[in-house]
């Protein structure tokens, strides 16, 4: 019996040692799934017909059929600070900038990130960046944080800015022709230049709170937009502005140009506000949820692709708009 069972054992044990060393395919791995249904967005570029999007713990996503499908760009080294704002010069040249003083370039479209600059001791967060006439790059954030390059992001030195003390500074914009660029920051702080951002002059102020950003319009003249429901408009010298007509009062953060000549502006409560006089007067066309709008982009088929803090979001603009109140908590 001892015979037969130690037989027995030496059978299973030879089996058992020819299955774990013969030759079997093992299954592909699912693919993994970006979940840009909840991924948290704070910026939105384009880089020709390739859509950018950055976000949450330093992810850069790209898509090349209009936000149909997205995939994680190749960003080094990967530093999980959150990615603020994207700009692209041309098709190819993209700039990324975020928390921890982070500064990445891509050459390609925004497929492929290299870092430039990181300060992990002292990189208060950088919010915006704008390519100079001049040729450099400046790069405005948190706590009067400036930088400026002329090497095309080799180096970065400090830049001064003009009254910028300890404010925020939320964004660069320039006039379409280059020659006006304003900053907008916190406590209504606004600068001016007209020399290519050589120098700077503040602008009287108008306003007490945080403007988060501002377009230039067809006509010359700009519309700012900020916390609490608070948007203005000025003319081409962009020093007397006066205090738009806004419905809800949430903070906006993003615009866009519509085809017809309209201005469209989003920003908490997933609401969409659209001004058909020259930021006059904004209406809501599109309201409802809990998200905070970051952006938006047009798209080619007519449909508004919007990033918020809860995911990426497809919207009809033929459907009936809701005119929803602002979501609870709205500041």
């Amino acid at each position: 019996m001892r015979v037969l069972l130690g037989l027995g054992m030496a059978v299973i044990v030879a089996l058992s040692a020819a299955y774990a060393f013969s030759p079997r395919s093992t299954p592909a791995l699912t693919a993994t799934r970006i979940p840009v249904d909840r991924m948290l967005f704070t910026t939105l570029a384009r880089a020709g017909a390739t859509l950018v999007a950055g976000g949450e713990l330093g992810q850069i996503l790209w898509s090349a059929d209009e936000g149909k499908t997205w995939q994680a760009a190749n960003v080094e080294p990967r530093r999980y600070a959150l990615i603020t704002q994207i700009v692209f010069e041309g098709d190819k040249l993209g700039m990324a900038i975020g928390h921890e003083g982070q500064i990445l370039r891509s050459d390609d479209g925004g497929k492929n990130w290299k870092e430039l600059a990181f300060d992990k001791e002292n990189g208060e967060p950088l919010m915006s960046i704008a390519r100079l006439p001049s040729g450099a790059w400046l790069a405005v954030g948190a706590f009067g944080r400036a930088l400026t390059s002329s090497d095309e992001g080799k180096t970065w030195n400090k830049a001064e800015i003009t009254d910028a003390g300890d404010k925020h500074l939320n964004r660069i914009v320039s006039a379409k022709d280059g020659s006006r660029w304003l900053i907008f920051g916190e406590r209504g702080f606004v600068l001016t230049s007209t020399d290519g951002a050589k120098t700077w002059s503040v602008v009287p102020p108008f306003y007490n709170g945080s403007l988060y950003g501002a377009v230039q319009l067809d006509d010359g003249s700009w519309v700012a937009y900020g916390m609490r429901g608070n948007a203005y408009r000025a003319g081409p010298d962009a020093q007397s502005w006066t205090k738009s007509t806004v419905p809800a009062p949430i903070s906006m953060f993003g615009h866009a140009k519509a085809a017809d000549g309209s201005l469209l502006l989003v920003g908490q409560g997933g609401i969409v506000l659209q001004s058909r006089d020259g930021g006059a007067k904004f209406n809501i066309v599109r309201g409802g949820g809990r998200a905070a709008l970051t952006d938006i982009a047009l798209l080619s088929d007519g449909h508004w692709l919007l990033p918020s803090d809860g995911g990426m979001h497809r919207h009809d603009p033929t459907k009936v708009a809701a005119a929803a109140a602002p979501a609870s908590g709205a500041k």
